[in-house]
């Protein structure tokens, strides 16, 4: 295993731990949940890194994740108004 395999594998793990607890903490409160839209857009996130070894298929993967999480963003401000 060379180093940037070892970073894809350790980010990988950070960010399962981080949807680990994200999903424990929100099961007591009903607010702070992730929505579906949200949901896809860390998927999509989480695939470009595990498809990172293809740049631009990494990088397409990654942008349409964070495209994803800023219109559920612009969703949320627009419901609280």
């Amino acid at each position: 295993m060379n180093i940037s395999q070892i970073y894809i594998a350790l980010s990988i793990v950070v960010l399962a731990v981080i949807a680990i607890l994200i999903f424990f903490v929100a099961k007591n409160s009903k607010e702070k949940r992730l929505t579906p839209l949200a949901s896809l857009a860390f998927g999509f996130v989480l695939a470009g890194i595990l498809f990172g070894e293809d740049r631009f298929l990494g990088y397409a993967l990654m942008g349409v994740g964070v495209i994803l999480a800023l219109v559920d963003m612009f969703n949320k401000l627009k419901k609280k108004k």
